[in-house]
């Protein structure tokens, strides 16, 4: 859909860039309000690691969302978007030091711990502050999730969590230690989940784990259930907000919530995949024996889940009202894996024009690389151009 691209203000910019369309982001940010705020104890956490754009952040916490938070640069750039720090959380597998220092120094909501051993250094840091730390504990649920295989959590050989039925042990471990209080319990099982029967075995797990606790004489006051939630990245334009109804809906049906407890959520892709777009122009068209391509400006530098996932894209010729044919869209890396998309159909593509890679908001700008000495792409809203 050509009409929704502002094309004469592209034509002055340096391809390849992203777009932010930030009315569709304020959209989105809108209809997760109107589902969390039916529930008084319902808190959403943006996942920072999607896309960490500091216009993009600066909507997202003037919408009311917290952060959640996968590394030190990502508590900094949070802290310079005037997130609250009450509002931050702190999740990842391989804390550094520095990195607890700063969320003990910046007073965050929680961290979210993965092993003893991180619980241990994380008492131990604020104890030589003079702080309690407040923690939640990452559980592995072992719920397979119907996405990708690189992009599931919650199995039992992800590296992710602690086992269910260490939890336990682990929390009575936990009321020993003297700078440390544990608040919570996390949970994360995927990213880019569409089946919601998902989430519910996710909540009948949590629910069976809070039974198991409370029969131990154990509570704790926050349940984040992460996030997952994903897109349409076929019909960008039919669907371009996620089906937060149904998302909320489920757990406000399955997760069985005692009445202290608050829930958190961690939505990353659902919140900025479609509002971004990746432009990119037409250097050659390369016709061979069997196949023509498109080679654009664009790399596997600028966009890496295709190469990475094989991930789709939906991808339109924003110059051209031509006849479609067929086309592999490729890159100029080299690497044979630079590849948007094959066999494709497009409207007539030349040199010059302009393709648009759709639904790139989330894991695209935020994963950009330098290799082949490439500067990294720049990113623009819709309220800059």
């Amino acid at each position: 859909m050509k009409g929704i691209f502002p094309t004469d203000r592209f034509q002055k910019l340096r391809t390849p860039f992203y777009y932010y369309d930030t009315e569709l982001l304020r959209q989105t940010l809108k209809a997760i309000s109107a589902e969390v705020s039916k529930h008084d104890s319902w808190h959403v956490h943006y996942a920072v690691k999607a896309n960490a754009n500091p216009s993009l952040l600066r909507i997202i916490r003037e919408a009311g969302l917290g952060a959640d938070c996968v590394s030190g640069g990502e508590i900094e750039a949070c802290v310079r978007a005037g997130f609250p720090s009450s509002k931050i959380v702190f999740a990842g597998v391989g804390k550094s030091d520095w990195e607890i220092n700063l969320g003990l120094d910046s007073d965050i909501f929680c961290f979210n711990v993965e092993s003893i051993p991180e619980l241990e250094v994380i008492n131990e840091l604020a104890r030589q502050k003079g702080k309690v730390a407040r923690v939640a504990f990452r559980l592995n649920p072992n719920v397979g999730a119907h996405t990708h295989a690189n992009i599931t959590t919650g199995l039992a050989e992800n590296k992710f969590g602690i086992a269910m039925r260490d939890m336990v042990p682990v929390m009575e471990h936990a009321v020993k230690l003297d700078s440390v209080r544990v608040v919570g319990l996390h949970f994360h099982i995927g990213s880019q989940i569409l089946d919601m029967s998902d989430f519910e075995a996710l909540c009948n797990r949590v629910n069976e784990l809070q039974d198991e606790l409370e029969r131990h004489r154990m509570s704790v006051d926050h349940i984040n259930v992460g996030g997952g939630l994903g897109i349409d990245y076929e019909h960008p334009n039919r669907a371009p907000v996620p089906d937060f109804k149904g998302y909320f809906s489920t757990y406000a049906k399955k997760l069985k919530l005692r009445p202290h407890q608050t829930l958190h959520f961690e939505l990353g892709r659902a919140v900025v995949a479609q509002c971004g777009t990746l432009l990119t122009r037409t250097l050659y068209i390369k016709r061979g024996a069997v196949k023509q391509f498109a080679i654009v400006d664009a790399g596997f530098t600028d966009l890496i889940r295709p190469a990475l996932y094989q991930a789709y894209h939906k991808i339109e010729n924003i110059s051209s009202d031509e006849p479609m044919e067929a086309y592999d869209v490729v890159g100029p890396i080299c690497e044979s894996t630079d590849v948007f998309a094959k066999h494709i159909d497009l409207n007539r593509t030349h040199r010059g024009d302009l393709l648009a890679i759709r639904s790139a908001g989330a894991y695209g700008e935020i994963m950009a690389s330098q290799y082949n000495c490439r500067p990294l792409p720049k990113g623009y809203t819709s309220e800059e151009l």
